[in-house]
């Protein structure tokens, strides 16, 4: 029996959107880790999977059934168009339907040089891997659409950056790959065949149900906004800030995907920024739905001649194609501003919309916000500790203010809305607590724990420190007192200096 029942919808069914590649062979491969839940989600064998996972995972052995290619797109990056990027040192190895009958895409990111490599070693390096692990999991464990690692295997061979460093490959689990670069490729050829082509596969791969529509490609243009607009309330939710959200780094199928030059934002600020790379702060926190919007735009852009075919031939067609996408575009914000608004009111322990004022309840989130912004609060503790004060104690959360006084307006204001939704028949104080407890986080990766952990794991070949974070974050919500020291907000020297990079 194959360790994995492939069946490779991507290779079969769109012959020329890639190149065939064998992934690099290492010297000393060696497992690190491997997603033994994950694996069992797959529907695959753990037990014959362990047995050969070094060789399998380093790209030493590749199983039977796989078909590993490298998958061709383009991308804006940091505003600028280029024309060919692809999987410079990814392969996908094939796909397998899960227990759910979701079809997952199985593929290697590290595995060496491939046609589009672009002068790059096409490898990766221990910590980098590592991290995708680390902040995959924990963006799993909080319920927000993730590309997951399933291996990591440690190759035996030194990678070049500015240092050298311990090299490893990363297997990837993914909804699948297409990307928004991965339309802007053939799109920017002229290939309005493909670009169509693309356009069935995709939709019959994620939103089935457009697959007879006549205007499928508007139907999947307004699909992705909905599934991004999701995911990025949920990203400003949890203080997330991606720090690299090029179109080839956004998904069709709305997963979060490559957790490169990320971090999550501790004391509260909309200009944060943590990418070693990211300038002029384009991927700044307080952008993201911003530039989620600008990607979708590109996006669009792809699809607009099929779109047009629909309406006739000329000018008249294309600009009523224009104005059907412009109406996806534009309506974007309040797509997201719904969802965001409705993660707030979770996490403030609020009633759904219906009964209540939408613009209320907004300025009352924003108000928060601004709160915790002008007193330098950590933001996941201060939402943390509002739940606290929900349950009738608010000391932690006035210990988290420099000046607790300037609290007190807005938790009055607050206490009035809640008292508002318990006489509509709400929960009691103690439910309302215990419901956003379960909206906000008690954990997160806090940076300087997760450097630590990488560095422990990659210097000292000491795996201890990531093994326990790790599993401390597959439990975000729960107060474990014996986790404490992976809840607190690193110094604010520390913060303040902080880079991630892209890890290339």
């Amino acid at each position: 029996m194959p360790l994995f029942p492939f069946d490779n919808s991507y290779a079969r069914d769109l012959p020329g959107f890639y190149v065939p590649w064998k992934p690099a062979t290492v010297p000393q491969p060696r497992l690190l880790y491997l997603n033994l839940p994950l694996a069992d989600e797959l529907g695959l064998d753990g037990v014959a999977l362990q047995a050969e996972a070094a060789a399998v995972f380093s790209g030493n052995s590749v199983p039977e059934g796989a078909q590993p290619i490298a998958q061709a797109y383009a991308g804006h990056q940091f505003g600028g168009f280029s024309p060919q990027l692809g999987d410079g040192r990814a392969l996908l190895l094939g796909e397998v339907i899960d227990r759910q009958g979701r079809r997952r895409d199985i593929a290697f990111k590290g595995s060496g040089r491939t046609p589009f490599s672009r002068g790059g070693d096409g490898k990766a390096a221990v910590g980098p891997m590592l991290r995708e692990v680390l902040v995959g999991e924990a963006m799993h464990a909080l319920g927000i659409a993730t590309t997951r690692a399933l291996a990591v295997a440690a190759t035996g061979e030194t990678v070049m950056r500015e240092l050298p460093l311990p090299g490893a490959v990363l297997t990837r689990v993914a909804a699948s790959h297409l990307r928004v670069g991965t339309f802007q490729f053939y799109a920017a050829r002229g290939e309005l065949d493909r670009v169509r082509q693309l356009v069935d596969y995709a939709v019959q791969r994620h939103d089935p149900a457009l697959a007879a529509a006549p205007d499928r490609a508007l139907g999947l243009l307004r699909a992705v906004a909905a599934r991004q607009a999701g995911l990025i309330a949920q990203w400003m939710n949890v203080g997330f800030i991606h720090g690299v959200m090029n179109t080839d780094n956004m998904t069709l199928s709305g997963e979060t995907i490559d957790y490169g030059p990320c971090a999550f934002m501790e004391a509260y600020h909309p200009e944060a920024v943590f990418s070693s790379i990211d300038h002029g702060g384009r991927y700044a926190y307080a952008n993201q739905p911003h530039i989620a919007r600008w990607n979708l735009a590109r996006l669009a852009e792809t699809l607009l001649p099929l779109m047009a075919e629909l309406h006739g031939e000329g000018d008249p067609a294309m600009q009523r194609a224009v104005d059907e996408a412009m109406a996806v575009i534009d309506g974007f914000p309040a797509l997201y501003e719904a969802q965001l608004l409705a993660g707030q009111r979770a996490k403030l322990g609020l009633a759904a919309a219906g009964s209540t004022d939408d613009t209320a309840d907004a300025a009352l989130a924003a108000d928060w916000l601004a709160l915790l912004q002008q007193q330098a609060v950590d933001f996941t503790l201060g939402w943390r500790r509002l739940a606290d004060a929900a349950a009738g104690d608010d000391a932690a959360l006035r210990a988290l203010f420099a000046e607790p006084a300037a609290l007190q307006p807005w938790l009055a204001r607050w206490r009035e809305r809640c008292a508002q939704d318990a006489a509509r028949g709400g929960p009691d104080s103690a439910g309302r607590a215990q419901a956003m407890r379960r909206a906000s986080p008690w954990l997160i990766p806090r940076n300087h724990q997760v450097e630590a952990a990488l560095t422990a794991a990659s210097n000292n070949d000491d795996p201890g420190p990531f093994n326990r974070l790790l599993q401390a974050l597959q439990r975000p919500f729960d107060e474990d007192p014996a986790l404490a020291d992976y809840a607190q907000p690193a110094p604010a020297e520390v913060t303040a200096g902080y880079q991630t990079y892209c890890g290339t």
